[in-house]
């Protein structure tokens, strides 16, 4: 059944979402911060829009962009400086109150696996948020707001690392030296399941839901990323043995019981 979605945006997630969501007969609005994406998203028979949300005001118009929309995918990553005192969180409380206005009923949250600790533990969608960074918290506080609005259902996607076609995280480890945790698991997710599972929501109707994201499969940091960097033709990282290693493995029990997803990509080393 053809929807209306709307994308806010529109980047290295959100533009191939908004396209492969168009290929299956959605008709997509796509909202973005850069002028020279309009003329992107206008050849891909998307619907574009100039918008900038901050923390007391949406810049553009917000109120013609949600105008009878079935689904709302959020996917304004934080992007926290230090000492800047923006606060991400107050913009998804700005945004909250426009969607509350426009009728909108459903609302997909593109999260992150950072509102987990970084314990070496096991967490699942089970285990209760522990966040300990400036981004993690105000992701999570941004996830409770969207959660707890009545007027709306939200779906909440916590997303592991991302990767894919020209994006990996070897290439910002690549020549560094004495990285901590080289035994810790690693946890990424292709960019074909970000789509895919987002896809999954929306055709299964899975709303007021929390996923968590992840490929099932979690090599050791200094395994994965010199090898990866071998393969990648990269200098490879070096990293610090330490006695105690630090990190947690993300995991979901609920993927394939509510969504029933395959992975295209679960082997990280492919």
């Amino acid at each position: 059944m053809t929807k209306k979605i709307a994308i806010l945006g529109c980047g290295w997630l959100g533009l191939p979402l908004a396209i492969s969501l168009e290929k299956k007969k959605h008709q997509i609005n796509g909202a973005t911060t850069s002028v020279d994406k309009i003329l992107i998203l206008a050849r891909h028979n998307i619907n574009p829009f100039l918008i900038a949300v901050h923390q007391q005001h949406i810049e553009g118009n917000i109120s013609y962009f949600l105008k009878d929309i079935d689904i709302l995918i959020i996917n304004i990553p934080p992007r926290i400086k230090k000492n800047s005192g923006q606060k991400y969180v107050s913009k998804i409380q700005t945004l909250s109150k426009k969607i509350e206005q426009s009728g909108v009923k459903k609302v997909i949250f593109a999260s992150s696996s950072s509102v987990y600790a970084s314990k070496n533990d096991i967490v699942d969608e089970n285990t209760p948020p522990s966040p300990e960074t400036e981004s993690g918290k105000q992701i999570l506080a941004s996830e409770k707001i969207l959660s707890n609005n009545p007027h709306f259902k939200t779906t909440i996607i916590r997303f592991a690392g991302l990767y894919g076609n020209d994006r990996h995280p070897v290439n910002s480890l690549s020549g560094r030296k004495n990285i901590a945790n080289p035994r810790a698991p690693v946890n990424l997710i292709h960019l074909t399941d970000c789509i895919g599972i987002i896809n999954a929501v929306i055709d299964k109707e899975i709303w007021g839901r929390t996923f968590n994201a992840v490929a099932p499969q979690h090599p050791e940091r200094k395994d994965f990323y010199v090898e990866k960097a071998h393969k990648m033709g990269v200098l490879p990282p070096i990293f610090k043995e330490t006695t105690k290693t630090k990190g947690k493995t993300v995991t979901s029990i609920l993927i394939n019981k509510y969504l029933d997803y395959h992975f295209a990509f679960p082997d990280l080393s492919d």
